[in-house]
């Protein structure tokens, strides 16, 4: 019998080989690269045979402005983004409430189909919609009156931490919904049964067994969107994004490091500071884990 369950489970432990190998490669071999945060570093030399200067590339991150001002709007963005978190949750409850099937259907595939799409088309779609030129924002405002003179949106600075959270929120918004949808799934049927037995309305079915039904998944997602509060809406979007007469609000702690970098040949620092954004970064997820886990009894480590 030990012998036929072994024979048995061998393929399947042998099917999870190949992305075993591909999460070491591209995610546990590149740490070796940690090592130019400690070094001089200079292309065309063996990185093992590089300057070592300990940490002083990380003493020059404390004065650094430059860096000072990425991991502000960093910190900015991420909490807008995690302001904006329960929107899945919310749209997965409406819904939830369709009773026409194909109309559930196309309104959930309409709305996840930005996640599909390239950050460049997105911008081309808003560059279009918000264009000073010939935009659609912009000629309906000024053939209702509301504004004398176009308004260049993607330009604006005082506008640009709210409105890529928007967009943000706007891309992901169907597909998180799914995650949630998929949760309402395994909520156990006869809980509504009951409720209706008892009088409760479909509101109150969802506030008292649909929303708590989701909430350890949106905990998890809670969590790990703490984790990853130094992305600051990741690199793709805010590069894609910037110019520059946003680039004060929109340059993260990503952008920031390309910018030093690949464009100003300064590896050593920006390996230090991906390094320290890493360590952060995941302390705060051992950090919300642990309140997590006391505040309601629920965790992912």
């Amino acid at each position: 019998m030990r012998s036929q369950f072994r024979s048995v489970k061998l393929p399947l432990i042998l099917m999870t080989v190949p992305f075993f190998a591909l999460v070491l490669l591209f995610s546990y071999v590149p740490l070796f690269g940690w090592l130019m945060a400690f070094q001089d570093y200079f292309p065309g030399s063996p990185i093992l045979g590089q300057n070592f200067v300990g940490l002083r590339h990380f003493e020059r991150i404390l004065a650094d402005e430059q860096f000072m001002l990425a991991l502000r709007n960093t910190l900015v963005l991420s909490f807008l983004s995690l302001i904006t978190s329960p929107a899945p949750m919310l749209l997965a409850l409406l819904l939830n409430e369709i009773r026409k099937l194909w109309f559930r259907k196309f309104v959930q595939t309409v709305s996840s189909f930005p996640n599909f799409i390239s950050w460049i088309i997105v911008y081309s779609i808003f560059f279009s919609f918000f264009s000073i030129d010939e935009g659609a924002f912009n000629r309906l405002l000024l053939d209702l009156g509301l504004i004398s003179t176009p308004k260049d949106v993607l330009a604006d600075s005082g506008f640009a931490w709210y409105f890529q959270t928007l967009v943000g929120m706007w891309k992901g918004l169907g597909w998180g919904a799914i995650i949630y949808l998929a949760a309402l799934s395994g909520i156990d049927q006869e809980l509504y049964e009951a409720a209706r037995v008892d009088g409760a309305s479909r509101f109150h079915e969802a506030l008292h067994i649909s929303l708590p039904g989701m909430m350890p998944t949106f905990v998890v997602l809670f969590i790990l969107g703490i984790g990853n509060l130094l992305a600051g809406g990741g690199f793709e979007q805010m590069f894609t994004f910037m110019n520059p007469m946003v680039m004060d609000k929109l340059e993260n702690l990503d952008t920031y490091t390309y910018k030093i970098g690949l464009q100003g040949l300064s590896f050593s620092y920006a390996t230090a500071v991906g390094v320290m954004k890493s360590i952060v970064s995941i302390l705060l997820l051992i950090a919300a884990n642990a309140i997590s886990k006391r505040v309601n009894g629920r965790s992912i480590l």
